[in-house]
């Protein structure tokens, strides 16, 4: 049986988007990091009352550790007033608490509008100091038509900042690969990853926006060196998968993301801390080795022996239980397999999980270019949007790709090649074309991270723009 959904591709999933279980907690988190390029920012803008404008704040997660680190520095910082702007019909109740504490904090004005990205430049009515984004622009992708969206964007930052202003860009990290489409081979062990491989892959290669058009991009699976077809994979033995080593990162990326929304619906039998204090009990925070604390549900298609299984191995921690990360793992992946299999088979309350993750989340393309391209792309499309100015990460420092060592625990722990996971964060500065020492920087930082032809692209658009 096919699981259908009838979200269409391109088509924003805003009521998904809003549910409180997502904005609220599932897109509420990693605030100190969505706003470690903004506090850089701040660190080097010279204006009096800086205007600091976040795309996409989702759940708040950004606004409230920024007022958790301007009212905890030594100094009174300056009046920083900021603009948020989410995409229409998105609300958040923790956002307008989030809002309300930045008020409070008499740091500075906070105002919600509503519009698109790539409409910035009409939302807006004077430049500003710094554009943050947490995760927009695979959304720009994936629902604002593909790369048109992407380059629409690029062309409109530098003429909404002033002049050597910044960009605070955070994103999932794409794959280290000279191109998306590069050919690879991938081997699938996991009954579980193998059924998600045969339930996710051929329905977003059909209805998502993504990459993958070219003659070579079409993906070979193999069983018992025959070869089938992805939607009839046998989830009971190994496959071999050839095809562009990007399709391989989505499918790795949604994967998680999958389980992440089976845990927060419950729909597994039970629901892990996943935020706040007990989210972060480390037995080896460096390894990626934690405690799980997690409350059981009802969920009457999980075999009572599974739900056994997982308090055997428990214990119990005042109101809830805490068990091992690794054991809780295996115990999620046997829960997720159940699910699959009793969704394929007709159980409504199964399908229902799996058709709303897909509405949410399953027609989104996490990774649209490499670093080197994105890089490359941005610094070409601001030079030719007529600012005279290009934009550019300056300093090494201003490129970074944090890991995520509990992700990349497990995915170690179930692919026998996974692929890193964690997230890409660049600083991405407005130089003006006249500023011969900052674009000197740039170029020198973009040097090591570009490849020689996307570096002799960006020297020509320079060289028609001066």
């Amino acid at each position: 049986m096919t699981v259908q959904t009838e979200t269409a591709a391109g088509q924003f999933a805003t009521a998904a988007k809003s549910a409180a279980g997502y904005l609220d907690e599932a897109a509420n988190s990693h605030g100190r990091e969505k706003i470690q390029m903004v506090l850089n920012a701040l660190a080097r803008t010279e204006t009096d009352t800086p205007h600091l404008v976040e795309i996409g704040p989702g759940g708040g997660a950004a606004l409230q550790h920024l007022t958790y680190s301007l009212t905890r520095t030594a100094d009174r910082p300056r009046t920083l007033d900021i603009t948020l702007i989410e995409a229409p019909g998105v609300l958040s109740q923790a956002l307008a608490r989030a809002i309300d504490g930045y008020k409070a904090a008499e740091l500075g004005t906070c105002a919600l509008t509503f519009g698109l990205a790539q409409d910035l430049d009409t939302i807006l009515d004077r430049p500003v100091d710094i554009v943050a984004a947490s995760a927009l622009m695979h959304e720009v992708y994936s629902y604002g038509s593909g790369y048109r969206g992407i380059h629409e964007m690029m062309q409109t930052l530098p003429a909404v900042l002033k002049p050597g202003g910044h960009f605070a860009y955070r994103d999932v990290r794409t794959v280290s690969a000279a191109t998306l489409h590069e050919t690879v081979t991938h081997t699938y062990t996991h009954r579980g990853w193998l059924q998600f491989v045969r339930m996710f892959t051929p329905q977003y290669l059909r209805d998502s926006l993504h990459p993958y058009h070219h003659s070579g991009d079409d993906p070979t699976a193999r069983q018992n060196s025959r070869r089938i077809a992805l939607e009839n994979i046998d989830p009971r033995t190994s496959a071999v998968i050839t095809g562009p080593i990007g399709l391989f990162r989505e499918i790795q990326r949604h994967y998680i993301t999958f389980r992440d929304y089976a845990w927060r619906s419950g729909a597994l039998g039970f629901l892990p801390h996943l935020d706040g204090q007990l989210s972060a009990d480390w037995i080896d925070a460096a390894a990626g080795h934690k405690r799980v604390h997690f409350t059981l549900t009802e969920a009457e298609w999980i075999s009572p022996r599974q739900r056994a299984l997982l308090k055997t191995v428990s214990e119990p921690y005042g109101d809830h239980y805490v068990t091992d990360g690794d054991i809780f793992d295996e115990c999620t992946d046997a829960a997720i397999i159940e699910l699959l299999t009793s969704a394929e088979n007709g159980n409504e309350a199964c399908a229902a999980v799996w058709r709303e993750w897909i509405e949410r989340e399953g027609h989104e393309t996490y990774v649209y270019l490499t670093l080197n391209e994105l890089l490359t792309e941005f610094a070409i499309s601001s030079a030719e949007a007529n600012t005279d100015t290009v934009m550019m990460p300056r300093t090494p420092r201003d490129v970074v790709t944090p890991e995520r060592a509990y992700y990349t625990r497990y995915l170690r722990n179930r692919l026998p090649n996974p692929l890193p996971d964690g997230k890409q964060l660049v600083l991405f500065t407005n130089i003006p074309a006249n500023d011969t020492e900052a674009l000197t920087a740039g170029i020198e930082t973009l040097r090591p991270l570009c490849s020689r032809p996307a570096m002799a692209r960006l020297h020509s658009a320079l060289t028609q723009m001066m």
